[in-house]
């Protein structure tokens, strides 16, 4: 069981949060997480690389000069894959990268990968962060008092639109609701900085 503090947007500390990693993730599977991260991976891939075979090419297909007596080594058309300007030969095409692990599995590694957090003290706790218009220095202040430096991921109780614009022109930081995390957005920033009804809501999910 560890206390985490939980601060206020100047930095105080105002009250304490119970945790525990082993009730989130029993044990921690370094190739599960390994797994859900490079399926997410995968998954942001467009797959529209694509290069021109011998067939697509510009080029005459006529022969370019005769077989023998030339000196020249035998040669066929302008297209061939060997020419500068030909086709490739294994070229290229369209495909989709998309996969998809079990469903039991993604959600096991999205709370292996906030034990792990915790364990190593990356999670930071505020008490709410409520934006009344969209205002990108009054989070930098926040962020500031907090002292989260680096790349950073916020994860608030649920989507508010000033909260996400107030967040979303500072380099390095991500906002997302809770029930929108997975091990990939969890485990690629340095810092998690979470609210308290946030922890709560992720909490109460693993206890269901």
């Amino acid at each position: 069981m560890a206390s985490l503090p939980v601060y206020n947007k100047s930095g105080v500390e105002v009250a304490t949060y119970e945790v525990d990693a082993n009730v989130i993730a029993p044990r921690i599977t370094k190739q599960l997480l390994h797994d859900a991260v490079v399926m997410y991976q995968s998954n942001l891939r467009q797959g529209s690389a694509k290069t021109k075979t011998r067939t697509e090419v510009a080029g005459a297909k006529k022969k370019m000069y005769r077989q023998k007596g030339t000196g020249n080594a035998r040669a066929g058309h302008r297209r061939s894959g060997v020419r500068r300007g030909g086709g490739h030969i294994f070229a290229k095409r369209p495909r989709d990268w998309f996969y998809r692990l079990p469903r039991k599995a993604l959600q096991a590694a999205t709370r292996m990968a906030l034990a792990s957090k915790l364990n190593d003290d990356q999670v930071v706790l505020i008490d709410e962060i409520v934006m009344n218009a969209p205002k990108t220095k009054e989070m930098a202040t926040i962020l500031a008092a907090l002292k989260v430096k680096g790349t950073l991921l916020i994860a608030v109780e649920t989507y508010n639109v000033n909260t996400y614009k107030s967040a979303r022109n500072i380099e390095g930081v991500r906002i997302l609701p809770v029930n929108e995390l997975n091990a990939y957005e969890i485990l690629r920033p340095k810092r998690l900085l979470m609210t308290k009804a946030a922890m709560d809501v992720f909490v109460a999910g693993v206890k269901k």
